[in-house]
């Protein structure tokens, strides 16, 4: 499979970006998007990544910059996890370790595929003071290997006004489960 963008496609998904980007201010003020859409060209890997975020209805908008190593930061900005990337287990060995009802994938290895890196919970919870997110669904979020390790992912939601975090085996999975992603260009 191509990992890169026609130019009509390139130019389709640079338009989808900026109009986010304008609609959505509050979540990247200051930024000049003439700039970011520099790096984006510069970076066909990345855009292809950008489209299979968006593909799977991910909605992918700039929410930091990295001044250290000159990076824009793009997470999965969709009111709800996204919907092309649900119905996942957590990891390779949670999927293997399943003997009936598999799902189709893994959110890690989904994730990989996509060029696309899984939140953190410190990245999720910058991400909901962006807005309100995961109101009826929840995410997938990067698991420490100890609990990893014992089984256990973990995953988060807002519900009450409040950011929750919770635990499950890794190897189950939901419809309104799956897992948001970031990108750095």
């Amino acid at each position: 499979m191509s990992k890169s963008l026609s130019a009509e496609e390139t130019q389709e998904l640079l338009t989808v970006l900026k109009t986010r980007f304008e609609k959505n201010m509050n979540r990247h003020e200051g930024m000049d998007w003439s700039k970011i859409q520099v790096k984006l060209e510069a970076n066909p890997k990345k855009l292809w990544s950008l489209d299979e975020m968006e593909a799977t209805e991910g909605e992918p908008d700039v929410v930091a910059y990295d001044k250290k190593s000159d990076e824009y930061i793009f997470f999965d900005c969709s009111a709800e996890s996204p919907k092309g990337r649900r119905s996942l287990c957590y990891d390779r060995e949670a999927l293997n370790s399943r003997k009936e009802h598999k799902p189709v994938n893994s959110a890690l290895d989904m994730a990989d595929e996509m060029g696309i890196e899984i939140l953190t919970e410190e990245q999720y919870r910058e991400l909901q003071t962006l807005g309100k997110f995961d109101l009826k669904t929840s995410s997938w979020v990067h698991t420490p290997g100890a609990i990893r390790k014992l089984g256990g992912a973990i995953f988060c939601d807002r519900r009450y006004e409040t950011v929750f975090r919770y635990h499950n085996g890794a190897e189950s999975y939901y419809a309104a489960r799956g897992f948001r992603g970031s990108l750095r260009v």
